[in-house]
């Protein structure tokens, strides 16, 4: 009966938690997240080896607001991924509680409360 409960109230969002720490460093060091926006345009952001993170906004409308392209630090602190950048969010700090949801998809819950979805790649 519990089985069939979960299937019909949805029980596998509730299994879904973040990532320990090791398994966040797994998950992005070397490689690509692709954050989704409302605008229909995946933000990459590239998650060195070396802790540098790199974005590149040139292709969007804000980046006349924002500097194109910035070169900031990340780093695992606890089980969140953390991130600074020189002037993009006024150079503050955020982290983020990062779920798996299989197939190279992740939700994220930064620590101001916004949230999101991104892919992960190469």
């Amino acid at each position: 009966a519990f089985a069939a409960a979960c299937v019909v109230a949805g029980c596998a969002a509730a299994i879904a938690e973040p990532l320990l720490g090791a398994e966040v460093r797994a998950l992005v060091k070397g490689k690509r997240l692709f954050l989704s926006t409302p605008y229909g345009v995946d933000l990459p952001l590239h998650y060195k080896a070396d802790g540098t993170v790199s974005g590149d906004l040139s292709g969007f409308s804000v980046s006349s607001l924002l500097a194109p392209r910035e070169i900031g630090k990340w780093w695992v602190e606890g089980r969140q991924l953390c991130q600074k950048w020189p002037t993009w969010y006024d150079g503050r700090q955020f982290c983020f509680k990062i779920t798996s949801l299989g197939g190279g998809k992740i939700t994220w819950l930064r620590d101001d409360g916004a949230s999101g979805t991104a892919r992960v790649g190469p």
